[in-house]
């Protein structure tokens, strides 16, 4: 398990956090049900937003706002992930 904070509040997570620079493997499905894996994006700094689902107000608020802070960073790609199907992803 993992401790972390939100907003200034504690949390403990069920597992463990990969460390800084760790090796990830994952295949995930497009919004075109092609798959992509991370080693897909080698050589960029990919960051994983992981959330429930994009068709509830709050997620979907909070991806936008996310992708439009993250889309300044160079070399950097950003992962939407949810448990939708990926038609969902594509609105």
């Amino acid at each position: 398990m993992a401790n972390i904070t939100l907003k200034g509040n504690p949390i403990t997570t069920i597992g463990s956090l990969p460390e800084t620079g760790a090796t990830v493997v994952a295949t995930f499905v497009n919004t075109d049900l092609s798959e992509k894996s991370i080693s897909d994006y080698s050589g960029k700094k990919i960051i994983l937003n992981i959330f429930p689902s994009i068709d509830t107000g709050v997620c979907a608020a909070s991806v936008r706002e996310f992708n439009k802070k993250a889309s300044d960073l160079e070399n950097t790609v950003v992962l939407c992930i949810s448990r939708d199907l990926p038609f969902a992803m594509s609105r």
